[in-house]
């Protein structure tokens, strides 16, 4: 009994460290995202502009075309494996031959152009073409345009370029707000501030003369909201600026008082009777 009991446990211990590792693998690559993609040249300006791009990826897009006589079904996705063919950004399937999958462009061979609301993502290293463009590979063009209005628009079909000697594409565009810029606002916490204390005033006031006119049935100057408080805070805030701002005393200064009836009364009256002659 011990000897098949170990086996036992240690192949259930097994199996539960596989299923872990195989739900671990999973999240990460869920969790990956535009860090799939692999840039023909790393740098820093061309991750950002994918970063961008993150709320597209793990969804394949799909669109129908037909080109000469011949229809298709295009499928598009965002640094992950289109229709499920591995390392596909963009595959052609042929609705005639569904098991003909033609590979576009690889999201290993990447490169990411971008603007201030629009996304080049291109795809390079694609199957070679048969007869066209001196055989050399094929390459996707998926232009991302801004639109405030939608998440994820529908893939569209803009052209194939091959009626040339090289540098052959295939010509996508797709509506994302994802690639629209960041709105900011330019007022500062001080502007807000003021705009929120005017509507409060303004609220009190409104609300105030309202309630005054039609429920207390007040006229004139008495509409105004808490009119006797405003009255006495005026007639203090004067009085303190009176008494802040004069710096002499208020009393009044001496005028000038001419004499009384009775002061002249009191003087001695001149005589000159001795200026008569005899």
């Amino acid at each position: 009994m011990k000897v098949f009991s170990l086996p036992r446990r240690g192949s259930i211990l097994v199996w539960t460290m596989a299923i872990q590792l195989a739900l671990c693998g999973s999240v990460v690559f869920a969790t990956d995202g535009t860090k799939a993609c692999k840039l023909l040249s790393e740098s820093v300006s061309e991750r950002n502009v994918l970063n961008k791009l993150e709320p597209l990826a793990h969804k394949n897009f799909t669109v129908d075309a037909t080109i000469g006589e011949d229809s298709y079904t295009y499928v598009f996705q965002l640094c992950g494996d289109a229709g499920g063919v591995p390392g596909a950004g963009v595959i052609q399937v042929d609705k005639k031959s569904p098991k003909k999958i033609t590979v576009i462009g690889q999201y290993n061979s990447t490169k990411a152009i971008g603007g201030s609301d629009w996304v080049m993502l291109i795809y390079n290293d694609g199957d070679t073409y048969d007869a066209h463009c001196s055989k050399e590979k094929r390459k996707a063009i998926v232009m991302i345009s801004c639109s405030t209005s939608t998440d994820m628009g529908q893939l569209e079909v803009v052209m194939e370029d091959r009626e040339r000697t090289s540098e052959c594409f295939y010509l996508f565009e797709l509506d994302s707000k994802s690639v629209c810029p960041t709105i900011q606002s330019h007022l500062s916490a001080g502007s807000i501030i003021l705009i929120i204390g005017f509507c409060l005033v303004a609220v009190y006031l409104i609300g105030g003369f309202l309630y005054q006119r039609l429920i207390v049935g007040a006229k004139g100057m008495e509409q105004f909201p808490n009119y006797a408080f405003w009255v006495e805070v005026g007639n203090l805030t004067a009085d303190g600026c009176d008494f802040v701002c004069r710096s002499q005393n208020r009393e009044k200064a001496p005028a000038y008082r001419g004499l009384t009836t009775d002061a002249l009364e009191e003087e001695p009256e001149e005589r000159d009777d001795h200026l008569l002659p005899m």
